[in-house]
């Protein structure tokens, strides 16, 4: 079903039928049963921040679908460097079929859409991180079935907060734990209600993953954030993923990566059949292969 948009920088721009269809797709392409081509497309991928899984998820899934990615980071191109973002927009719009951006700022992404004449994915910035959260819908009915309960434990970040509106849409329950002061943007919770969710945040992780059949967690810390370590190491005590956090219960584990282990997850959870961390990383390439499609094939 083709995509009732043209850009894709929060989950929601997607409908909950359209978000069926895509971890659909991406589970067909994973299993081989369709094998849609991207013959002479061009994606460009501007990075002002690196990355393992989205450079190489991305890279590797347009080359399978027989297309091409270019690598753009800080000093390959005019970004930063005194061009208004507008005018980078405007000049790659008319080079390539799409464009990713992993970007510190949420509006430099808009900026892009606005300007650009293609398709602007969200590779992630400081608010979302749609993308990963496709792949984390995947994970989870593969793995655990869409009837799941899932306790988010840990920072408010941008995964976390396109998962809570994601898992709205797919009509997963969610349940969230945060510590004081480093909770969700509550608009976050009111996308979700729209979506029939009604999540309470608390700040006792234990209370939430007690009855979760997906504990999901990512880093604390996250990059640009370095000055701040100190403090919020002692903020999250008590919220790392750990042997006590999960015992009597059956949970699975989630995390984006990278995972910085001895802090917001343990190094034994992390290597333990619990954990379907390389389930999700996998799946980054197969829902974004799927998004690429929807948004490029002549179909």
């Amino acid at each position: 079903m083709p995509l009732d948009t043209t850009d894709f920088l929060d989950i929601d721009d997607v409908t909950p039928a359209e978000l069926d269809a895509l971890v659909d797709r991406a589970a067909a392409l994973k299993a081989g049963g369709v094998d849609p081509q991207l013959r002479d497309r061009t994606l460009g991928m501007i990075f002002e921040k690196p990355s393992t899984r989205t450079r190489v998820s991305f890279e590797t899934g347009m080359s399978r679908l027989g297309g091409h990615a270019m690598f753009l980071g800080p000093d390959d191109i005019q970004l930063g460097h005194g061009e208004p973002l507008r005018d980078t927009a405007r000049v790659l719009g008319r080079y390539v079929d799409a464009v990713m951006a992993r970007l510190f700022d949420h509006a430099d992404a808009e900026v892009l859409a606005e300007h650009a004449d293609c398709p602007v994915i969200n590779g992630l910035t400081d608010e979302a991180h749609p993308c990963q959260t496709l792949a984390d819908l995947l994970t989870i009915r593969e793995s655990v079935g869409s009837d799941a309960t899932v306790a988010w434990v840990g920072d408010g970040n941008n995964v976390g907060q396109s998962f809570v509106v994601g898992a709205a849409m797919a009509g997963i329950d969610v349940s969230v734990a945060t510590p004081a002061g480093y909770g969700m943007d509550p608009a976050v919770f009111d996308r979700a209600a729209a979506f029939g969710a009604d999540i309470e945040p608390t700040t006792d992780p234990a209370h939430v993953v007690a009855d979760a059949d997906v504990v999901y967690t990512d880093v604390w810390i996250s990059m640009g954030q370095e000055a701040e370590r100190e403090e919020k190491l002692a903020a999250f005590d008590g919220f790392q993923v750990n042997a006590d956090l999960l015992a009597g219960t059956d949970a699975s584990v989630m995390h984006c990566l990278p995972a910085h282990r001895g802090e917001e997850i343990t190094n034994d959870v992390l290597e333990s059949d619990r954990a379907l961390v390389w389930d999700q990383a996998e799946n980054r390439m197969h829902a974004q292969n799927a998004l690429l499609v929807e948004l490029l094939a002549d179909e």
